[in-house]
């Protein structure tokens, strides 16, 4: 059967939660750069005003429980798990994984007071978000997601029990506090 919208995984799929997480923050990363097109001709417009809201909704409600996913759940726990070349590997990549964090949450409080201003502005006032600043919001995204998509992904689906997969899932689902 067709489905007329995309689903979200379940969190009996961590991961997959995860990768559908790394999605959605891939369109909110596009929803700027096109609001960085938009804004010079239509100003902070109503289209403006309800595309810089959805960023804001996204990356100050959900990004920062999927950095928490990550932080206080996946990576400890392939810190435990994994052995040998992949706990060398998990090593050097932990670093820069948890540097890029706080580098986002720092660029991110400048796109979030520009898009605040374009969300209270008046219909059609003129409105700008630095290019510069959606770039290295971009970049920094981009790269982390690779990484994570391509090493940490793999590693913890390869290493992790089912019950790890399972804690994993539990927490990520009581984080944003849905029941089962």
């Amino acid at each position: 059967m067709t489905t007329l919208f995309e689903t979200a995984p379940g969190f009996d799929q961590p991961l997959a939660v995860l990768k559908h997480c790394h999605d959605r923050i891939r369109k909110q990363l596009a929803t700027m750069a096109n609001l960085l097109a938009h804004l010079p001709t239509h100003g902070a417009d109503n289209d403006a005003r309800q595309a810089a809201q959805a960023v804001l909704n996204y990356f100050t409600k959900a990004a920062p429980l999927h950095h928490d996913d990550e932080e206080i759940n996946l990576l400890p726990e392939l810190q435990i798990t994994a052995r040998d070349e992949d706990a060398a590997l998990l090593a050097s990549l932990l670093p820069a994984i948890l540097s890029q964090h706080e580098d986002m949450a720092v660029q991110w409080q400048q796109l979030e007071k520009q898009l605040s201003i374009i969300v209270s502005a008046n219909n059609g006032a003129p409105a700008s978000l630095s290019a510069a600043s959606v770039q290295v919001f971009n970049d920094l995204y981009s790269e982390h997601m690779q990484t994570e998509e391509t090493q940490i992904a793999p590693m913890a689906k390869r290493l992790f029990s089912e019950a790890q997969m399972a804690a994993l899932g539990a927490a990520m689902q009581a984080r944003r506090g849905i029941t089962a």
